[in-house]
């Protein structure tokens, strides 16, 4: 195995276009759901909308340059490539900062909040807060490689993030993730090495105990019921991904509407968009992070990401003693999976930053990202020389 770090140009061949042209033209498309909301899934309507800007209009060009001026590198680890962009601050004394996405996210998630998470003055904050970012994709999504054989769970991940940082010259860190970049900033917390300061969650994966449920705020129960509502309304493809992957990744591969459509539902289910995520991504946004799903065929090697996860609890599931790396928590509002403060004091003996915000929801660095990237700052302020 090389230690070796190499640039990463990506130039997609122009016939892997002209082919998702053809397959776009010849979608046939279910008829209409039978609800005036979207109970039953994403919306015969705004799918046929996405499908005809994504074949006229939509120009993947332009988030290919976007990707190579942001500086693309790819390094094997424990035997598989990983890809990540390494975008370094203007100011020298800037913290090193990983950043995770989850599903169906992608590096591009942080693209509106790299900007001022790595050149604050520039964006009329202070250098003091200024980063160093290493954004990874996770194995078996976008161009990172695909794992082969079984194994590549979240605390394998965690540990090939360890590995990242230090192979570039990183000696003191900080992480943040959402959804199963929580996952994996949580696990990075709980094996502590000694060249990690502290954590950011904008999720927490947690099930409240028996006892804190029947002793519950008003708050707190409203909680409760947004993570009921998830489970019983918005998780089937959890439930999917997490015990058949394979069975849902044959049509991921083989119908970009197909892997739209699958992609699309979670944006529409858990931001805080009214269930209308055009009212808050760009729609251009949404293609470039569907765009990294299909022309990497990662369909189904993303979702066995769920189905690795599952084995791994069954195997033991997560620590039960409270973390005792520096964590903060920033809990937006359209998250499903929330935790009070209370609840997290219980769970993280070093909590250093807690909030509860007004808008935003799943995909936070995406919907909020001035929130978003003032949260980050805030997290990692008691880290400063």
């Amino acid at each position: 195995m090389s230690d070796a770090v190499h640039q990463f140009h990506l130039s997609v061949p122009q016939s892997d276009l002209d082919d998702l042209h053809t397959r776009l033209a010849r979608t046939r498309w279910p008829d209409a759901e039978t609800v005036r909301d979207t109970s039953q899934g994403p919306q015969l309507a705004k799918l046929r909308a996405l499908a005809a800007r994504w074949q006229d209009g939509y120009d993947w060009r332009r988030c290919e340059r976007l990707l190579n001026d942001l500086g693309q590198y790819r390094t094997e680890i424990d035997g598989l490539d990983i890809h990540f962009l390494h975008v370094r601050s203007p100011e020298p004394d800037a913290m090193p900062l990983l950043l995770t996405h989850g599903w169906p996210g992608s590096v591009l998630e942080f693209r509106k909040v790299i900007g001022p998470l790595t050149d604050p003055v520039a964006h009329g904050g202070d250098a003091r807060d200024a980063f160093h970012l290493v954004i990874p994709s996770m194995p078996g999504f976008g161009f990172s490689g695909k794992p082969t054989a079984t194994g590549w769970n979240v605390g394998r991940i965690a540990g090939a993030w360890t590995t990242l940082m230090a192979r570039l010259g990183y000696t003191r860190w900080a992480a943040q993730g959402g959804d199963w970049g929580a996952a994996v900033t949580t696990t990075l917390g709980y094996m502590a090495p000694p060249s990690l300061v502290g954590i950011h969650l904008n999720m927490v994966m947690f099930h409240p105990t028996e006892e804190e449920c029947a002793a519950a705020t008003p708050e707190e129960k409203t909680m409760l019921d947004a993570a009921r509502r998830y489970d019983e309304e918005f998780s089937g493809y959890f439930k999917v991904q997490a015990t058949r992957p394979q069975s849902v990744g044959f049509a991921l591969a083989d119908s970009p509407v197909g892997l739209a459509a699958w992609i699309y539902a979670l944006f529409q289910d858990v931001s805080d968009s009214g269930a209308d995520p055009e009212r808050v991504f760009e729609l251009d946004d949404l293609i470039d992070d569907i765009m990294l799903y299909w022309l990497t065929n990662s369909g189904a090697s993303s979702a066995r990401l769920y189905w690795e996860a599952m084995q791994s609890m069954r195997q033991g599931g997560t620590p039960t003693a409270p973390m005792q790396t520096p964590a903060s928590i920033s809990m937006f509002p359209g998250e499903q999976l929330r935790l009070s403060k209370r609840w997290a004091e219980r769970r993280f003996g070093h909590l250093v930053h807690f909030n509860e915000l007004d808008k935003g929801g799943h995909f936070a660095a995406l919907e909020q990202p001035a929130v978003f990237t003032d949260e980050v700052r805030a997290a990692f302020r008691f880290a400063r020389g």
